[in-house]
């Protein structure tokens, strides 16, 4: 019996995460680490970070929110 190449299903949504709707940021590309509503919206209901290719923030903005989020823990602002 001949190899057969079995046929991939294609997705039509194209990406797990394009439904999802991205925190809007600051114009000035800073992110105000005081900003604790912001920073929840970064963060996963069990308290993780989440990654930039998921929020598509640059890779600085991705330090200060992890900064925020973790100044924020330790003030005791978030949980």
């Amino acid at each position: 019996m001949a190899y057969q190449k079995k046929e991939h299903a294609v997705r039509e949504d194209r990406g797990e995460f394009s439904a999802r709707r991205r925190p809007e940021l600051p114009a000035n590309d800073k992110i105000d680490l005081n900003d604790v509503e912001l920073l929840k919206h970064f963060v996963t209901e069990y308290g993780k970070i989440l990654p930039a290719r998921v929020t598509g923030v640059t890779a600085m903005q991705q330090r200060q929110i992890k900064k925020g989020v973790r100044r924020a823990r330790n003030v005791g602002l978030m949980a």
